[in-house]
């Protein structure tokens, strides 16, 4: 089942849709419109400062109030990393440094269940002045270990966040 099967016009041509082939999830049989049900990319931080881990509460649904690790959609033409740098300053007003990748977990966002791929980075702050921004309305610092993982707002943040524990 896709989330396109209930697009019925063509968003190009206004031409109805059918099922498509090849991996397609709808297609244009006037125009040779296609969409493809594939996850969108985002990239996110464990930011370390003296041994404590960033948390973001999230200012916005899905799952507002939560505690979140910082990161978001990439742009397009962006790499993750770059991705990284400019979600944590629009969101905390820090610069970071983006270390190594601790790794990359699939999972869903919002009420329709978009498909994520989720890539979390190690980074370290290398500057700026500290303040919620954005999608956040405060941001904490703890101790990885004592984090309760369901205490995060998405599955893939609670999988970054045991691969990283496990690995320091």
């Amino acid at each position: 089942m896709s989330r396109f099967d209930s697009w019925a016009q063509c968003p190009v041509c206004g031409g109805p849709l059918g099922p498509g082939d090849g991996g397609a999830a709808r297609a244009c049989p006037r125009c040779g419109f296609e969409v493809y049900d594939n996850p969108a990319p985002t990239a996110s931080a464990l930011v370390v400062r003296d041994d404590m881990l960033m948390l973001t509460r999230r200012a916005h649904e899905p799952r507002a109030g939560w505690w979140d690790l910082p990161g978001g959609f990439m742009d397009p033409g962006e790499t993750p990393e770059q991705t990284v740098v400019r979600e944590l300053t629009e969101e905390t007003g820090l610069t970071v440094e983006v270390g190594e990748l601790v790794g990359v977990f699939p999972d869903d966002y919002g009420e329709n269940g978009i498909p994520t791929i989720n890539l979390f980075y190690r980074a370290t702050v290398a500057g700026g002045d500290e303040r919620p921004a954005d999608d956040v309305t405060e941001i904490g610092w703890f101790e990885p270990a004592s984090i309760d993982p369901a205490s995060l707002a998405f599955a893939c943040c609670r999988d970054a966040l045991v691969t990283f524990v496990r690995k320091s």
